[in-house]
């Protein structure tokens, strides 16, 4: 177990990525609505290379950054990793989000930003479909990481039945939260849809 200094610190950098990730995906939503919305050719243009630098310098190291000091978190104090179903529920919605991410970024945004790169200034261009998906993207992603944070308040259905059988357990139980089993999976569904429209949709084949 870590020492309270050390995970009070851990726990500043985990929620201060947390937050910066939603703060960043929220930007690149915005910038995604502007690439379908706008007419003039320089502000799409400029809304999809942006899109590319907060994606891959921004967005891809905050997620990382969360995923790992969550599960530092998990493991280095007494809630555990596997030990409340809020835990695991919140470590599944991150690795799914995470999941998204990364195809969102290697696959649709970079394709996006390699079509306004590629387009002499100047002249119109049109990323086609991908300006929709990266409106939905974004979108889920912010959906699916606002209800992790929603789960890390509320803390819902206490211990798994396992720890829940452990009698010298200290972690709490939680909190009752009745439709949160419903919210997760809601989640859960939103993220996989994302992620199977990347691997089986129109997308997946400009990478051949």
């Amino acid at each position: 177990m870590m020492s309270p200094s050390i995970r009070k610190a851990m726990l500043v950098v985990h929620v201060t990525c947390s937050v910066a990730w939603i703060g960043a995906v929220a930007a690149f939503l915005v910038l995604a609505v502007q690439g379908v919305t706008r007419e003039e050719s320089e502000i799409v243009r400029a809304a999809y290379l942006g899109m590319n630098a907060i994606g891959l310098y921004v967005i891809v190291p905050l997620s990382m950054a969360a995923l790992l000091t969550g599960l530092i978190q998990a493991l280095g104090t007494p809630w555990g990793l596997l030990r409340h179903y809020w835990v695991v529920a919140k470590l599944g919605l991150t690795l799914l989000a995470t999941l998204l991410l990364l195809l969102h970024q290697f696959i649709a945004v970079a394709r996006a930003a390699a079509i306004a790169s590629a387009t002499p200034v100047g002249q119109p261009f049109d990323v086609g479909s991908l300006g929709s998906q990266l409106v939905f993207d974004a979108a889920a992603a912010l959906v699916v990481l606002v209800g992790i944070v929603a789960i890390s308040v509320f803390k819902p259905w206490g211990r798994t039945r396992a720890e829940a059988n452990d009698p010298t357990s200290a972690a709490g139980q939680g909190r009752p939260f009745p439709i949160g089993k419903a919210a997760v999976i809601g989640l859960a569904v939103l993220a996989i849809a994302a992620v199977m429209h990347h691997l089986l949709g129109g997308h997946w084949h400009h990478r051949h």
